[in-house]
């Protein structure tokens, strides 16, 4: 069965708080209508810091598409491959032993994927198959869990690498001045993270079971508008309630493997704000603190997009609170509205 071993976690240097933000969207948008409003809404995210690959006046300043373009590709390759020799360290695996790589960006746009240069430059094998994934956001790093299970369970000898890569502050567009906009520039933070999902052997999550669920006619409520700018992040005011229109997605997956969704030892869910994990709490009928992971993550730094379920398992592999046989959920929200879900069961290394 395969398992998905502890992931590597790497933030960038420069930081910037809550405090900080706030204080730019006094600053910035002294004129605005609503700023009452979206201060408020950036208090209530509970971000208190993010981190950012460039300082906060490069990340103000829009040099254009293609310059961003070569920051993304600049700094994915110079930060990158740590966190692989990191992931792979971990699952006691070398590149050569890897069948399949699963690249997870929607901050940025290569063409051939990192992958390609990933393989070429880290001693993967040329055989080495390719997924990228670049158009699933924030659900994305679920949708790489549940890739990477389907191949193992093909390929039951194999073993792949997931790496996820968001540089969110790229995203930055200074002329959207609409309140989900602004709500977004006080939320989003960069962040890279690799995993291993071992087809034999590794101590982590034993995955079980996958699924996904698109909620009927909501693909324009998380959509970038794509423009000579770059891509613009359209968020519409309903997002936060998608929970309840989604439990019912994550009870039925839990029942295909005769699980109750409300009684699992641990939970392992996109922080895209503190009122999805909140919705989940009351919906899944579960403590606030099963969540806990993944609101440290919120906490510390902010929607890191797709990178977020792996982190949050990072957070669950350092406090050694699983024991062997324990039972857990884990999914990716985004774009669609998407939920990439998957349950799986602590196991250790024998």
């Amino acid at each position: 069965m395969a398992v998905l071993c502890k992931p590597a976690i790497a933030v960038p240097e420069h930081i910037i708080t809550q405090d900080d933000t706030l204080e730019l969207a006094r600053r910035l948008h002294k004129d605005h209508s609503q700023l009452k409003l979206v201060l408020r809404l950036i208090e209530h995210t509970g971000v208190l810091k993010r981190h950012l690959i460039q300082p906060i006046d490069k990340v103000l300043k829009h040099p254009g598409l293609e310059a961003r373009s070569a920051v993304y590709e600049q700094e994915s390759k110079a930060r990158v491959p740590a966190v692989v020799r990191q992931a792979l360290n971990q699952a006691e695996l070398e590149a050569r032993q890897i069948d399949l790589i699963v690249y997870v960006s929607c901050t940025g746009f290569m063409m051939p994927s990192l992958t390609a240069w990933l393989i070429n430059t880290l001693d993967f094998r040329s055989e080495t198959r390719q997924i990228p994934i670049a158009q699933l956001g924030c659900a994305a790093g679920g949708a790489a869990i549940n890739r990477a299970h389907d191949f193992c369970t093909a390929y039951p000898d194999s073993n792949v690498l997931i790496v996820a890569c968001e540089f969110c502050s790229l995203c930055y567009q200074p002329t959207d001045l609409g309140v989900g906009s602004l709500l977004s520039n006080g939320l989003f933070g960069d962040a890279i993270a690799a995993a291993v999902v071992r087809g034999r052997g590794g101590t982590g999550v034993r995955l079980e079971r996958n699924g996904s669920y698109l909620i009927p006619h909501t693909e324009d409520w998380i959509s970038y508008a794509v423009r000579s700018t770059g891509f613009h992040f359209l968020l519409d005011k309903r997002v936060p309630g998608t929970m309840e229109p989604l439990a019912p997605a994550l009870r039925a997956v839990a029942d295909q493997q005769r699980w109750n969704a409300g009684e699992l030892d641990f939970y392992l869910v996109h922080a895209g704000g503190p009122r999805i994990l909140d919705d989940l709490s009351r919906f899944l009928e579960v403590p606030p603190e099963a969540f806990r992971f993944s609101r440290a993550t919120l906490t510390e730094y902010g929607n890191i997009a797709s990178a977020v379920v792996l982190d949050a398992l990072g957070r669950m592999f350092e406090e050694a609170s699983p024991r062997e046989g324990h039972r857990g959920l884990l999914a990716g929200f985004g774009p669609g509205i998407t939920a990439e879900m998957a349950l799986g069961t602590w196991t250790a290394a024998a």
